[in-house]
């Protein structure tokens, strides 16, 4: 392709509005332009990697026994009634009617479009395992839609889903699409990390998520420093604590005026954070709930929410409503004689002789242990922390560690919550209609553009891996349209590359050399060659590696032959 004919408009200033590299580089180097808020229109560069990165994706997937198919993007509100999620799914599902008033969505995932495929079209366990994905636009309206492409309102998924008679045949599914993400991520080479993960609203059992490691996103990842364990913050757990010393002082009713959080409790009463317990109050199905945790800890909302009771999503408690419940405000409340259902974090149950409120407005207990003071039932032991950087690792290999990863992809356990619900049944091997298991398997196309761009920059553009680069080389010509011998060069050099099948965009604008430098560093294709007139009398060429710096001026042939693989 030649530059000067390609919509290619690259920016010099970063824009004002961007607030990460990805979004900055894509909008300076010409891939995106914004159309409103969360809605982008990709110009042929940008178009170009995506078209990369679904090849790669296809071709995995479709290697591994996926079958493609292409679902519409708008759905009829009957399929999401049917699962009970028309209802559940809040302001970021874009609900529309048609003309004749029938309600319908803009989907966001397809779930239920596709089990609806499956009830209609597969009717015997003969038929399974089977495994669907498509490669297609989806639509949630994020409140705050940020960061250019990595969390837009519109964007390109891969959305996978699979069916099976029994868990033995999902296991093997769900083992292949895991190493199928890596492979897809290793194509790209990209530096990644798959981790255990919640499930969100898509429902269902265990997950893993796969990031792309960047100081940059917005997902911490906790791993253990000795061993393959790596978890979501929202997921991760540690070992359990060491066993619960032995009470060894007496329970006391202490005067704490004004005195309401953890750092004021411990400094007055001369104790660390660790040996006073707070006491947090959420909303449950049936009344409120009290959820105790160390006081140098923090409560992990996303497993709160999981706790047998718990209404979700989660929500704290007014003070009225706390007060109304208890007879106190929030800053004095304990477990030691509080009426509402209690649940204790593990680590809070291996404190002893702890402080903790004592229900009184001003007043705190010292002195409480468990059994003796307070009693919780084994079952109201639960693990509601977040974990923290030096926590011992779960597996027992060395200590948590954090990273920061932007997540690409995401594969579910989800059983049977959409195939029972919506009667999609096959016949079994002994003629029963039996619901088929269910996985979903996810990648973001145009999230995982952005992450690669942050994972492969530096201060003056993208350096793109070359499985996802737009085009393989630049070819600059100085002083194209000014020096016979230049174009002459440049033009056989581009024919003869094209011939051999490697991608090449020549830069036969009338810009100066300066502009084009700029352009190709901003624009950042792998392999860059550079064609002058000096350089021609010389009998060389110039080129240069965009990632490692490498460059060198060479014969054409030599050149010819790194682009080739003949060196």
């Amino acid at each position: 392709m030649r530059q000067s004919q390609q919509l290619m408009p690259t920016i010099k200033e970063n824009p004002a509005d961007a607030e990460v590299a990805s979004h900055r580089l894509m909008l300076r180097a010409g891939l995106i332009r914004q159309v409103a808020s969360g809605l982008y229109t990709w110009l042929p560069l940008g178009l170009r990697v995506i078209r990369k990165v679904e090849a790669i994706v296809r071709e995995e997937l479709t290697a591994s026994g996926a079958q493609e198919v292409l679902m519409p993007v708008v759905q009829p509100a009957e399929l999401w009634q049917e699962t009970g999620r028309w209802s559940k799914m809040g302001p970021e599902m874009l609900r529309i009617q048609d003309r004749h008033q029938r309600d319908f969505c803009l989907g966001p995932t397809h779930e239920e479009v596709i089990t609806d495929l499956f009830r209609r079209e597969v009717h015997s366990y003969r038929q399974l395992p089977c495994n669907f994905f498509q490669i297609q636009t989806k639509f949630r309206d994020e409140i705050r839609p940020r960061f250019g492409v990595m969390r837009a309102r519109e964007f390109t998924m891969k959305d996978g889903y699979s069916f099976h008679a029994d868990q033995a045949s999902f296991d093997d599914t769900y083992r292949e699409m895991y190493d199928c993400y890596g492979r897809i991520l290793r194509r790209m080479a990209l530096n990644f990390r798959a981790v255990e993960a919640d499930t969100g609203n898509i429902g269902g059992a265990n997950s893993h998520e796969f990031h792309v490691l960047a100081d940059s996103g917005e997902d911490v990842i906790a791993y253990a420093t000795g061993g393959d364990y790596a978890a979501n913050l929202e997921k991760a757990t540690s070992a359990p604590p060491p066993a619960r010393p032995a009470p060894s002082a007496d329970l006391d009713k202490v005067a704490t005026p004004g005195v309401t959080t953890i750092e004021d409790v411990a400094g007055l009463l001369g104790v660390t954070a660790d040996r006073c317990l707070k006491t947090l109050v959420v909303h449950g199905e049936s009344g409120l709930v009290a959820l105790v945790v160390r006081g140098d800890d923090a409560l992990n909302e996303i497993k709160a929410e999981k706790v047998p009771g718990v209404a979700a999503p989660l929500r704290f408690a007014s003070d009225d409503d706390i007060a109304a419940a208890t007879g106190c405000r929030p800053g004095s409340l304990g477990p030691v004689g509080l009426t509402l259902p209690v649940f204790v974090d593990r680590h809070a149950m291996a404190v002893a002789d702890f402080v903790c409120g004592a229900n009184e407005e001003g007043f705190h207990y010292t002195g409480a242990n468990w059994e003796r003071d307070v009693t919780v039932a084994d079952d109201h032991v639960v693990d509601v922390r977040t974990v923290k950087p030096g926590d011992p690792a779960p597996d027992g290999q060395g200590e948590l560690a954090f990273l920061r990863g932007i997540e690409v992809g995401h594969i579910f356990q989800l059983g049977s919550v959409y195939s029972a619900p919506m009667d999609a049944t096959v016949l079994n091997a002994e003629g029963a209609q039996v619901a088929p298991i269910m996985g979903c398997y996810g990648i973001g196309i145009t999230r995982m553009v952005a992450a690669i761009i942050e994972q492969n920059h530096d201060e003056v553009g993208i350096r793109w891996p070359e499985p996802v680069a737009p085009y393989r080389v630049h070819l600059l010509a100085l002083n194209y349209h000014k020096s016979e011998a230049v174009r002459g060069a440049a033009d056989a050099l581009y024919q003869r590359l094209t011939d051999q099948g490697i991608e090449v965009l020549l830069d036969d604008r009338d810009e100066r050399p300066g502009v084009k430098f700029a352009d190709a560093d901003l624009i950042g294709i792998p392999h860059r060659v550079t064609i002058g007139e000096r350089g021609l009398k010389e009998g060389s060429l110039e080129y240069k590696h965009r990632a490692t710096g490498e460059s060198a001026a060479e014969p054409e042939e030599a050149i010819v032959a790194r682009l080739t693989g003949a060196a």
